[in-house]
C-alpha cells in the first residue's frame, strides 16, 4: 500500500453553481497541501499501514460533512413574481363616518357641548365623513371570486377591486367570517377568464421553508418581499382559532389580505397581521382554514361550527401532577352544559379530552379548531382520559352559536386563603344560590394567597380531589386527608359556570419588614 492511498480521504472543495453548494475534483496540489498539513498536525507515522488506519478514520468525519454542503437557496424571485402577480388585486375600500355639527371626525365637542355649539353657530347640519383604506386579496376563480381579511372590508360602504392590469371593478361582500377574519368578495369580470391562483397545502409547510408575499403594503402596488416560516401554529389572541402561520417576510399595513405563496408558487396563507413593535414578524392564515370555510361563506354567507357543550380549561403542571397524567395534553372539563352533546354523550366533569375523530389534542385551542372544521351533525369517537383510563365514547355534533364559548380558559390558584360555610337555606337565599348542598366560600382575606389567585366569595366548592362535597363536615374531612404541602383538586361553581383550581396548602410565608 503506497503512503499516498490516504489522498483519497481528503474532503474535496466546494464551489458555488447557482443553486447550492457543490463539490469538484480537487487539484493535485491541493492534494499534497491537505497531507503535508495532516503530517504536521498528526505526527509522521512509523509505517504506511498505520498512516491509513489514522487516515480512514478521518474518513467517516469527511463523509459526514460532505453530506450537509447541498444547501438549494432561490436564486431570483423573479419568474415567480411575475407568473403570479396577476392574480393579486389592490383593493381600496370607503367607509361612511357619522360626524357632528361642524366637527371634523375625533374633534371634541365644546364645553356646553350641542347647545353651546347652537347658540353661537345656528343649525349646521350634520355632516358624514369618508374614511378610505387599502388592502390587497388574491383571485381563486375565474368569475371573480376573491380571498381578503375580513377585517379590510368589514365596514366598507363601497369595494373597489383593482387588477395588475390597472381594470377596476365594483365588489360585494358574499361572506364574512370575523372569527378567522376571511372574507369572500367577488367581482363581475366581462368574461370568466381572469388569472388564478394555485391551493397549496398549508399543512404541509415546514419551518424554515421559503416564502414569498405579494400586496400593496402602503398603496405601493404589486410588492414582493420574501423570508421563511418562522413559526407555525401561532396563537396571537386574535380569536378563537388562531393557527398562524409566522413569516419573517416583510408584512406591512396593505399586505392584509394578500397571499403567502411558497417556492412552488402555491398559495400557503392569507397575509392579515403584524407585530407592531417587531421587526420581521409576520402572520398569515392557513389556507387550508380558508379552504374549509369557503363553501359556507359562498352558499350561505357566514360559517356555523361544531360545538359540545363544555368549558374547558388547560391541564396545567399542578393537575397534570395531581392526577397523575403522563403529560399534560388535553383538554379539561370543568363544566357540562345541560341538554348539550356533551352531556348527552355522557362526557363528565373532570375528563380529558385527548382524541377527537381520530386528531390529537394538545390543548384547549386545538380542540377549538377541530371542532371549527368537523360537519354539523356528524357522529364522531371522542377519547377521554377518565380516572387514568382511556375511553371512546361517540359524540354527534352540534351547532355552535355566536354567544356560546367552545372554551373557557380559567387561570387556577395556587393556595388556600379563604372561610367557607355549609350552604344553608338562608345562607342561599342571602347569596341568591342555586346550590342548596354544599359549602360556599363566604370571605377572601384580602391579600391572602386566595385573594391574589382570583377566588371569590359565593365561589361554592363542589369537589375536592375527585370526592363530591356535601357539607362542611365534608369539607373538613378532605383538607385533613391531605399533608401540609400537598396540592389539591379543587372543583369550583362560579354563577353558571363551573372549573377546576388547584391549590396548595400550608401557610404562606411572611414578608420581611
Amino acid at each position: 500500500m503506497s503512503i499516498f492511498t490516504p489522498i483519497r480521504y481528503l474532503p474535496k472543495p466546494l464551489v458555488d453553481k447557482g443553486k447550492g453548494l457543490a463539490m469538484r475534483k480537487a487539484y493535485p496540489w491541493e492534494k499534497i497541501f491537505w497531507l503535508v498539513a495532516l503530517f504536521i498536525l498528526t505526527g509522521l507515522p512509523a509505517g504506511t499501514d498505520h498512516l491509513t488506519t489514522k487516515y480512514m478514520m478521518l474518513e467517516t468525519a469527511f463523509a459526514a460533512s460532505n453530506q450537509v454542503i447541498s444547501v438549494a437557496t432561490p436564486s431570483s424571485f423573479a419568474d415567480l413574481a411575475e407568473k403570479l402577480s396577476p392574480a393579486v388585486v389592490n383593493i381600496n375600500t370607503t367607509t361612511t363616518l357619522k360626524g357632528r355639527r361642524g366637527f371634523s371626525q375625533g374633534d371634541e365637542m365644546p364645553h356646553g357641548g350641542e347647545d353651546f355649539f347652537r347658540r353661537f353657530f345656528g343649525d349646521i347640519p350634520e355632516k358624514d365623513f369618508k374614511q378610505k383604506s387599502l388592502g390587497s386579496g388574491f383571485i381563486i376563480s375565474g368569475d371573480g371570486y376573491i380571498f381578503t381579511n375580513n377585517h379590510v372590508v368589514e365596514k366598507a360602504d363601497k369595494i373597489r377591486v383593482k387588477l395588475a392590469n390597472g381594470r377596476e371593478y365594483d365588489a360585494v361582500i358574499k361572506g364574512q367570517d370575523a372569527n378567522t377574519d376571511i372574507a369572500l368578495i367577488k367581482i363581475n369580470p366581462l368574461k370568466n377568464d381572469l388569472p388564478v391562483v394555485i391551493y397549496g397545502d398549508s399543512d404541509k409547510m415546514r419551518v424554515g421553508e421559503w416564502v414569498f408575499a405579494i400586496g400593496n403594503p402602503f398603496g405601493l402596488e404589486q410588492t414582493v418581499t420574501a423570508g421563511i416560516v418562522s413559526a407555525k401554529g401561532r396563537v396571537i389572541g386574535s380569536g378563537p382559532y388562531d393557527n398562524f402561520i409566522q413569516t419573517d417576510a416583510s408584512i406591512n399595513p396593505g399586505n392584509s389580505g394578500g397571499p403567502l405563496f411558497n417556492l412552488s408558487g402555491e398559495v400557503i396563507g392569507i397575509n392579515t397581521a403584524i407585530v407592531a413593535q417587531g421587526h420581521g414578524i409576520g402572520f398569515a392564515i392557513p389556507i387550508n382554514t380558508a379552504r374549509e370555510v369557503f363553501e359556507q361563506l359562498k352558499t350561505k354567507g357566514k360559517v356555523t361550527r361544531g360545538w359540545l357543550g363544555v368549558i374547558v380549561q388547560e391541564v396545567t403542571p399542578e393537575i397534570s401532577a395531581n392526577l397523575k397524567l403522563n403529560d399534560r395534553r388535553g383538554a379539561l372539563v370543568g363544566d357540562v352544559l345541560k341538554g348539550e352533546p356533551a352531556e348527552k354523550a355522557g362526557i363528565k366533569t373532570g375528563d380529558i379530552f385527548i382524541e377527537i375523530d381520530g386528531k390529537k389534542i394538545r390543548d384547549t385551542h386545538e380542540l377549538l379548531r377541530i371542532m371549527a372544521s368537523l360537519p354539523l351533525g356528524k357522529t364522531v369517537d371522542l377519547k377521554v382520559i377518565r380516572n387514568g383510563k382511556e375511553r371512546i365514547l361517540p359524540i354527534k355534533i352540534g351547532e355552535r352559536k355566536d354567544q356560546k364559548e367552545l372554551a373557557h380558559i380559567v387561570k387556577p390558584s395556587d393556595q388556600l386563603g379563604m372561610t367557607v360555610q355549609e350552604i344553608t337555606p338562608e345562607i342561599s337565599n342571602y347569596f341568591g344560590l342555586s346550590e342548596t348542598g354544599g359549602v360556599v366560600i363566604t370571605q377572601v382575606r384580602e391579600e391572602s394567597p386566595a385573594d391574589d389567585a382570583g377566588l371569590k366569595t359565593q365561589d361554592i366548592i363542589l369537589q375536592i380531589n375527585k370526592v363530591k362535597i356535601s357539607s362542611l363536615k365534608d369539607y373538613r374531612m378532605e383538607i385533613s386527608k391531605s399533608g401540609q404541602e400537598e396540592t389539591l383538586l379543587i372543583l369550583i361553581k362560579r354563577g353558571d359556570t363551573s372549573f377546576f383550581v388547584t391549590l396548595r396548602k400550608g401557610t404562606p410565608k411572611s414578608s420581611e419588614k
